[in-house]
């Protein structure tokens, strides 16, 4: 991979599934399938890959496994595949996170990427009015957050190549698709030109789309170049605003992607 994430886990690009070191945990990968995203897309008749991502959640150092489910807090990984749905690039469906029994909130998520370019893209709600929509462009090593209660999804910004994350979320995650299946997917779609451009959808009344590169995160505590998992070993309480958002409610009232 382009980035190392900070424990041993590697791709089989071939077969999209992971390799797990022999210090490192983690499942047989979830397979999504094109046909559970299809209504999110422009084109819901688009062709293209049949397995467009897989999912592997929970990876991590074995060592580190009792304090991860002591915090309620889970890394998981993710590789998306080459290529395109016709005129769109490889990506999710959408959705926002459910509310979490362990805090009775909506909590954010800690994506880096480790091979590849990604466009995370998010909107502050999946109502008619959807709020300020971004599109952040991270490649290697760079850090995305999405805060909690946003609508969100995820671009392989290359076709030429996998794509391939890991993230912080909490352990009782859930997603909430309703507002997002109701409207037809998200309120803009990203399509292939020369490079990702942005057709909004008209189930919503959008502003316009603001676009910009990924950004480092030292309001949170973060160091930019550091994976983010060396970054909970040295400090285990650095993700705290992640299974407790309210912890960081000061944050995310004036947070920008």
């Amino acid at each position: 991979m382009d980035f190392y994430p900070g424990f041993e886990i590697d791709i089989d690009e071939e077969n999209l599934d992971f390799i797990y070191g022999e210090g490192t945990f983690g499942p047989e990968v979830e397979r999504r399938r094109l046909a559970d995203i299809r209504k999110s897309l422009r084109n819901p008749n688009s062709d293209g890959p049949a397995i467009p991502y897989v999912i592997a959640m929970d990876v991590g150092k074995k060592a580190d496994l009792e304090d991860l489910i002591n915090r309620n807090l889970l890394y998981g990984a993710v590789i998306y595949s080459k290529g395109s749905f016709d005129e769109e690039p490889v990506r999710s469906q959408g959705h926002i996170h459910s509310i979490s029994v362990s805090c009775n909130e909506s909590t954010p998520e800690v994506y880096e990427i480790w091979s590849g370019e990604a466009i995370i893209y998010m909107q502050e709600t999946a109502k008619d009015n959807p709020g300020k929509c971004y599109a952040i462009f991270a490649e290697a090593g760079e850090v995305v957050i999405v805060p909690p209660g946003w609508a969100h999804y995820t671009v392989n910004a290359n076709p030429e190549k996998n794509m391939v994350f890991g993230a912080w979320c909490v352990r009782d995650f859930g997603f909430d698709y309703e507002d997002v299946r109701a409207h037809g997917g998200l309120a803009y779609f990203p399509i292939l030109k020369d490079e990702i451009s942005w057709v909004s959808n008209s189930n919503y009344q959008a502003d316009e789309i603001i676009c910009r590169k990924a950004r480092s995160y030292s309001e949170f505590g973060l160091k930019a170049g550091i994976p983010i998992y060396t970054q909970y070993e040295n400090n285990h309480e650095k993700f705290e605003f992640v299974t407790k958002p309210c912890s960081a409610e000061i944050l995310w009232d004036s947070f920008e992607p």
